[in-house]
């Protein structure tokens, strides 16, 4: 085969591979990056999305009024709080059931499917579940006023703030510990026995084969685990809605229903709520890259 008649095969298996990834490329332009550019767009914009209604440019003006605006700074606060209370909740737990289940030699089947029930189950479904829970006339103020006797009247869990936030957050958390468990398994039924089997020759106990060997094996796996359940965090909408729908007064809004209400509320602020998410997209890539360089997982693979 002369140089010309290899050239020829390299363009035509070029060809053939852009002809493969063409479609995929054609739907990520339409359904991930047109949207990104045309949201960043109508920020700049009061848009209008009626039949000939004219968009008018505004520039900064959106982005000014989300900073300005209060209900936008406590539903950040808000959202930011629950990402920091489920994200590492439900990675230690997680990892804790995972290790548990992989060390196990019966039944292991059964306790995945018990722990991943959760995660298939719809959060519309968990989420009226723990709103009898936590309601006033709810199981837990049932417990603690006539079974405990620890309270004479029912607490308002989903009445105030802070308590109403932290129900949310043993939802996100107790809905995604099936998850992490099924990614951490998957992680360390990939670390070769051989390491451990090492470290028992060399008297490591268990407590330091999970931190010399284990931990470092899956630092890509937690770092994975940890950018996307800040991802799911930031865009929790089910669980308020349902819960406490942003009451009382707007106190237990998050970045997601808060941009929801501005959009298809009676504000119709389309433009707004596209700064607003240009903003949150801001803050989610900078966590994503102090997690990177906290974490390196290129150093994964080194044990002992």
């Amino acid at each position: 085969m002369n140089g010309s008649s290899a050239k020829f095969f390299v363009k035509k298996d070029k060809l053939r591979i852009l002809v493969l990834l063409l479609p995929g490329i054609i739907l990520l332009g339409l359904f991930s990056f047109y949207p990104i550019v045309k949201m960043l767009v109508m920020s700049f914009f009061d848009w209008n999305i009626g039949y000939q209604q004219a968009s008018v440019f505004v520039g900064f003006e959106n982005y000014s009024a989300v900073f300005s605006d209060p209900i936008a700074g406590i539903s950040l606060v808000n959202t930011l709080y629950y990402a920091f209370i489920t994200v590492p909740g439900q990675i230690v737990i997680g990892l804790f059931v995972a290790v548990l289940i992989h060390g196990i030699k019966k039944f292991s089947v059964t306790f995945r499917l018990f722990y991943y029930l959760p995660v298939v189950t719809s959060w519309v479904v968990v989420a009226l579940l723990f709103r009898y829970i936590f309601s006033n006339q709810g199981m837990l103020n049932y417990l603690l006023t006539d079974v405990m006797k620890l309270s004479a009247e029912p607490i308002g869990w989903l009445s105030t703030r802070w308590p109403a936030l932290t129900a949310t957050t043993l939802l996100g958390i107790w809905k995604g510990i099936g998850w992490n468990m099924v990614i951490f398994l998957a992680a360390l039924q990939a670390i070769p026995i051989e390491y451990y089997e090492a470290a028992s020759i060399e008297g490591y106990g268990a407590v330091r084969q999970f931190f010399t060997i284990t931990l470092p094996n899956i630092k890509g796996t937690i770092l994975f685990c940890l950018v996307m359940l800040f991802i799911g965090a930031f865009n929790t909408y089910t669980p308020i809605t349902v819960m406490t729908g942003g009451n009382p007064a707007h106190q237990t809004e998050v970045v997601l229903t808060w941009m929801y209400y501005q959009t298809f509320g009676a504000a119709g602020k389309m433009g707004y709520a596209s700064a607003l998410s240009v903003n949150v997209a801001a803050i989610i890539s900078v966590i994503a890259v102090v997690l990177f360089k906290v974490i390196r997982p290129e150093s994964e693979g080194k044990a002992l």
